[in-house]
Order: structure tokens, then C-alpha cells, then sequence
């Protein structure tokens, strides 16, 4: 008689790799319970024994993309030598979760949304926290820090608004004559590089660009309390 295939168990984990996979492949607006259950070949209630609820899955995907940034940076902790380029091993962490980001793009807007809830993401603060204190901040300067560095720590820029949802002027002419140094500056300003980009002005040399003044201004910060 013929074996039957043996069905990989349901768990925890393989609804949340399944999610994920979802997401990326159709957005995270068409990620519901009977997508996720119809990928998984299982009855959608078999899936809530492992997460309650549609929240829970939203949650547990951002855990998945802090594990993901764990494993880019080799884990969380701060490196124990070369505590002196503390910019520099900033700079990489961040970049390096920006990277996970690029990889699901629709993880920002969710992180927004539900917060960065989790272990894993209160140990990639952390971490962030201990490479700034190892590199001589003082603990006022690195929560200053951090206010000005924001959503940047995890990799992205929660932009104040998105110019790509706004009308085009109708009339150019009538736009430049209103607003003559920004229709200059949005004539000559462009943005080609998609692949980079996870909001209209987060591409990759604005985020760098940004990142780049904060960690530049908090070593001048650091050296003047050091003084």
C-alpha cells in the first residue's frame, strides 16, 4: 500500500513564516485568516490554537522581521571592542535593518500601526542603546538621541506626509508662480531609485543623508560634554 505524505505539523512558527511569505508575495491587505489558512491547507480555526486572532498575527510578523534583523547584525548586543566608532557600528545596524525593511516593504506602515511590541524588539533598543553608552554618551545625550533619530533607528522615516498621494498642479505655471522655490526644487530634485525607496522621500541617499547629520551631530554633542 502506498505511504501518504506525511503533513508538516501546524505551529507557531510555520503560520508566521507562512504570513510573512503572504505578505510579501500579495501586500499585507490581502493577508486574512482564509488566505493564510488556504496557503497553510488547514481550516482557518486550526490556525487560531496558535494565534488568537488577526492582531496577534500582525504582531508576531513584526517580531519575525526583528528576527530577520537579528540575524543580519549577528545579534543584537553591542560589540565588545572598537567601542570608540560607536557612530560607524551605529550606522551598520541601522542600515542593516534597513535592509530586512527593503526585503518586506510593507513592514514600516504595519510597525506604525501596531507599534515594535516584542522581546526582540526591545532587544534591538537595547543594543541600540549599549553602542551608543560603550561609545562615551552620556545617558541624557542618548535619549535626546534617540528622540531625534526616531523611526530612523529601525531603518526607515516615518514621513509627515506622502507626496505621492497629492495631486500633480494642474497648471505648472501657476504652481511655480505660487510657490516659486519649491516648484525649482521639485523640478530639479528626482528620485530614481525605487528598489531603495520605503516612503515618497525615504530612498536610500535621503535616509543615509539623514542618518548620517544625526550620528554626525550627537559625536560633536559628545565631544563638547566630554570637554
Amino acid at each position: 500500500m502506498p505511504r501518504t505524505a506525511e503533513r508538516t505539523p501546524l505551529s507557531r512558527d510555520r503560520v508566521l513564516q507562512t504570513a510573512l511569505r503572504l505578505a510579501d508575495r500579495d501586500g499585507l491587505d490581502r493577508l486574512t485568516m482564509r488566505a493564510l489558512a488556504d496557503e497553510l491547507g488547514v481550516e482557518a480555526m486550526s490556525i487560531y490554537y496558535h494565534l488568537p486572532n488577526k492582531p496577534a498575527i500582525l504582531d508576531g510578523l513584526i517580531e519575525q522581521v526583528f528576527a530577520e534583523m537579528a540575524a543580519e547584525a549577528g545579534g543584537f548586543a553591542p560589540p565588545s571592542t572598537d567601542a570608540s566608532n560607536w557612530s560607524a557600528t551605529l550606522r551598520s545596524r541601522i542600515l542593516g535593518a534597513r535592509r530586512v525593511l527593503l526585503r518586506h516593504p510593507w513592514a514600516p506602515a504595519l510597525m506604525n500601526v501596531r507599534g515594535t511590541p516584542g522581546t526582540l524588539a526591545i532587544a534591538y533598543a537595547d543594543g541600540v542603546v549599549g553602542i551608543m553608552r560603550g561609545g562615551g554618551l552620556s545617558h541624557d545625550l542618548i535619549h535626546h538621541g534617540l528622540h531625534a533619530i526616531g523611526s530612523r533607528m529601525y531603518g526607515y522615516v516615518q514621513e509627515l506626509n506622502d507626496d505621492n498621494a497629492a495631486e500633480p498642479p494642474a497648471d505648472p505655471a501657476q504652481f511655480a508662480a505660487l510657490a516659486p522655490h519649491l516648484a525649482a526644487m521639485l523640478a530639479d530634485v528626482v528620485h530614481d531609485d525605487p528598489d531603495s525607496t520605503l516612503g515618497w522621500c525615504d530612498d536610500q541617499t535621503e535616509f543615509e543623508f539623514g542618518l548620517d547629520l544625526l550620528l554626525e551631530g550627537l559625536e560633536r554633542r559628545r565631544l563638547a560634554e566630554a570637554r
